[in-house]
């Protein structure tokens, strides 16, 4: 068989970590693994080596199976642009727009697709560990599916089902999931996983023994709440507004530094604040109304699937006006990706919203416009004085600069981004990962913001703390998981004979 897919019984339970920890125990026994998710709709995305788009969860499981991220990873990646349309990403490029209902039509053709590019990797890796989307009991969408039952069933996979209990409701969770499947996907599924527990784990030995006794299937494990995970959130709606993220450590020096992130509806790789976060002493929020950028001391406007919707949305909220105050007050502002190109004087956008010229926040002298063809790259340049590399993934071409110093240089000389006063942007996904220009960028928010007192720590290393949380994944199942059971199912696919329940459609 070698290969397992991993279900939930909803969004945020839990896949893409049970994935990951999965991927990692597995590469720390020695073998080749590698992750795989049929269909991923996420505004969260990264560039693979071989210069494609895959969603961010898929690049982290190929860090936990110590591999390079590839489009084989995530051939389909869906990125919402508004509540009805997302821009579909086929093996790493963009294959046009679709609404939910169009998309249905293109399903078909897309199963081969996967299905052939999951064939390849069962047979370039030992194991492949698959990832399922939101939940496979999604009745309404079962005809058409390719990233759950469906694939199941096109690859004959064995079918795990995690939980999150700290909603309330396990239980019934798993077991209504199990109950709506019809009897041809029950007989894949092989057994649960139970996440995110606080307590005592035998408190919840009478509801495991009545789950199996209910369905016949073993529950593999139960994965206790881990405060320290908190890193490369699959989805944006993770980043709860005025919530703190992540767990910072105390300042360095005698004072904190503040951020406020606007939470755009349309965010996009809001993961990259999560390395100003990782800092001691900085303490980040995503915000959604104009009284809290009132005691921030940097405001970071993030990427965007929809630069010119989110930038009206920060019109109607009052949060554009806030930000300008911010700037004009001589306090830093830095814009990534659609949050740079709102910080421009212009936007002439005809590709995304079709909404032609827009007036940006004018807070740099230069204007955008839309290309057609996206911008994939992993580019690498010099920003204060300190080497870089990130990536980037852009419609919108830097245009009509005026004499706006850049931001970083690049090895031929060319400019990206700019800097003016307090203000500051860049197309570049992934530079506060860059721990020396993190270093130099911190401290000089800080003198802006007047927090003299606030001192960067020499000693953060973020790969070494993504790492590590990768490697807290990996133990979490090696000591909660029955790892022979995963084996087995790995080895030998789901086993005969399991039980149907009579409550789930014919």
């Amino acid at each position: 068989m070698n290969a397992l897919l991993i279900a939930g019984t909803t969004s945020d339970a839990g896949k893409s970590v049970v994935t990951a920890g999965i991927c990692r125990w597995l590469a720390r026994s020695g073998a080749r693994v590698a992750p795989f998710k049929a269909q991923n709709m996420s505004n969260n995305s990264v560039v693979t080596p071989d210069g494609g788009e895959i969603g961010r969860a898929q690049a982290v499981q190929a860090a936990a199976c110590g591999v390079e991220p590839s489009v084989r990873f995530n051939p389909v990646l869906l990125k919402p642009g508004s509540d009805r349309q997302s821009q579909v990403v086929v093996l790493g490029r963009v294959a046009g727009e679709v609404t939910a209902l169009s998309y249905r039509e293109r399903k078909a053709a897309l199963l081969d697709t996967v299905a052939s590019t999951l064939d390849d990797l069962r047979r370039d890796h030992d194991y492949v560990v698959c990832e399922g989307a939101g939940s496979p009991a999604e009745i309404n969408l079962r005809a058409s599916d390719i990233a759950n039952m469906g694939l199941a069933q096109a690859a004959k996979l064995p079918v795990v089902v995690v939980g999150d209990i700290d909603r309330g409701g396990v239980f019934a969770q798993l077991f209504g999931t199990l109950s709506l499947l019809d009897a041809a996907d029950q007989a894949l599924v092989a057994g649960f996983v139970i996440n995110k527990f606080r307590g005592d784990p035998e408190l919840l030995r009478p509801g495991l023994d009545q789950l199996r006794e209910l369905t016949g299937r073993p529950v593999h494990g139960v994965l206790p709440w881990a405060e320290d995970l908190w890193l490369d959130a699959e989805d944006s709606l993770s980043y709860v507004a005025d919530g703190v993220v992540g767990r910072p450590a105390p300042p360095r020096g005698g004072q904190w530094l503040r951020v406020a992130v606007p939470r755009l509806p349309r965010i996009s790789n809001a993961t990259d604040v999560e390395a100003l976060a990782a800092e001691p002493g900085v303490a980040v929020r995503f915000v959604t109304e104009p009284s809290r950028l009132s005691d921030a001391d940097l405001v970071v406007l993030p990427g965007s699937k929809s630069t010119v919707a989110d930038l009206a949305w920060l019109c109607e909220s009052g949060l554009a006006e806030a930000i300008r105050d911010h700037a004009r007050a001589g306090l830093p502002v830095a814009g990534i990706c659609g949050g740079f190109q709102m910080l421009t004087r212009r936007i002439h956008d005809e590709v995304e919203s079709g909404s032609g010229v827009v007036d940006g926040l004018g807070l740099l002298d230069l204007e955008i416009d839309f290309a057609r063809e996206k911008t994939l790259a992993r580019p690498r340049g010099e920003a204060f004085g300190e080497a870089v590399a990130g990536y980037e993934i852009h419609h919108g071409v830097e245009v009509r600069r005026g004499d706006l110093p850049p931001l970083i240089t690049l090895p031929d000389g060319e400019a990206e981004g700019g800097v003016a006063g307090s203000v500051l942007g860049t197309h570049w996904h992934g530079l506060f990962e860059n721990d020396d220009f993190r270093r130099a960028f911190l401290g000089w928010a800080a003198g802006l913001a007047g927090r003299d007192g606030f001192r960067a720590a020499e000693d953060t290393v973020f790969a070494n703390i993504r790492d590590a949380q990768l490697d807290l994944l990996g133990d979490l199942v090696t000591e909660h998981l029955d790892t022979d059971a995963l084996r087995r199912l790995l080895d030998g696919g789901a086993p005969t004979g399991l039980p149907r329940l009579t409550a789930g459609l014919s």
